[in-house]
């Protein structure tokens, strides 16, 4: 009987343990740092298929997108970040609000449809933004833009969804070089980072967008691969993003796996290990 008792007592002790980890777990991805996959092209060559990062919560503060949304579609699973945290949701604030800077890399909860996506800060509340002939405007200026040579891939599946990579000197067969014009485009303040093109499409000219109070306007760096503020949500994109939608900054790449699983360390890309995010 004693030893059926000890091991109904390391049983629970057992099942205490896990709990607990994943209570700590929990409150630590809340609070502290979200960890976060890149799953598609939109922000190349600043962020690569398969990139691994954290994400810094505590730039931001905290709102009801600060909390996790839990899908398991396996098991049909999916608890809202609204469920749980729906205590923080309204008036568009924050608690322990911090102000995002434009140029900042910037995870955020989808404005309608609840996914994460991450793109680059490119217009404030009070901004008017616009792409002429692929170059953007700001408050009616266009930005700086010098050319930097090309960004060169190879043409293959990339990434878990096994995207294939659009290319500038398109159509490129299976293992070919993928080549996309590469530019330097400095933002009003300063912040430099690279941009690439593709060819010329629907959003490299727009409307002028002004960005209403306590919202803000992203753009993927991939500009011809990236669906984003150009295009409002009610027809696929993401349009104008409320200031309580930010989840928080990307600073650093942790490890890069250029196959189908960041499990798979054989893939890993050994240039991108702790790689500072600009």
């Amino acid at each position: 009987m004693a030893t059926e008792a000890k091991k109904g007592n390391a049983f629970v002790e057992t099942i205490k343990t896990i709990v607990y980890a994943l209570l700590i777990a929990g409150v630590f991805r809340t609070v502290f740092f979200q960890p976060f996959w890149i799953p598609s092209g939109s922000m190349k060559d600043t962020l690569l298929i398969g990139d691994f990062l954290f994400v810094n919560k505590m730039t931001y503060g905290y709102s009801y997108a600060s909390c996790p949304t839990i899908r398991v579609p396996v098991v049909g699973l999916h608890i809202d970040a609204k469920t749980i945290c729906g205590f923080m949701d309204g008036d568009n604030t924050r608690i322990l609000g911090g102000e995002p800077k434009r140029g900042d890399v910037v995870v955020f909860r989808h404005p309608v449809n609840g996914t994460d996506y991450i793109k680059r800060l490119i217009g404030l509340p009070g901004d008017t933004v616009q792409m002429r002939e692929g170059r953007l405007f700001i408050n009616g200026t266009p930005v700086e833009l010098r050319d930097d040579g090309q960004f060169e891939e190879i043409a293959q599946p990339q990434g878990p969804q096994r995207l294939r990579p659009r290319c500038e000197n398109g159509p490129v067969g299976q293992g070919g070089l993928c080549l996309k014009s590469r530019q330097i485009e400095t933002l009003p303040e300063g912040t430099e980072h690279a941009v690439l093109n593709i060819t010329r499409q629907g959003s490299d000219d727009t409307p002028v967008y002004a960005v209403p109070e306590g919202h803000y306007f992203f753009m993927g760096d991939n500009r011809d691969n990236s669906t984003d503020s150009r295009v409002p949500p009610q027809v696929g994109g993401v349009g104008f993003v409320p200031y309580e939608n930010l989840i928080g900054r990307a600073d650093r790449v942790m490890f890069s796996s250029a196959g189908s699983s960041m499990l798979a360390f054989w893939t890993w890309r050994g240039d991108r290990f702790f790689k500072g995010i600009e």
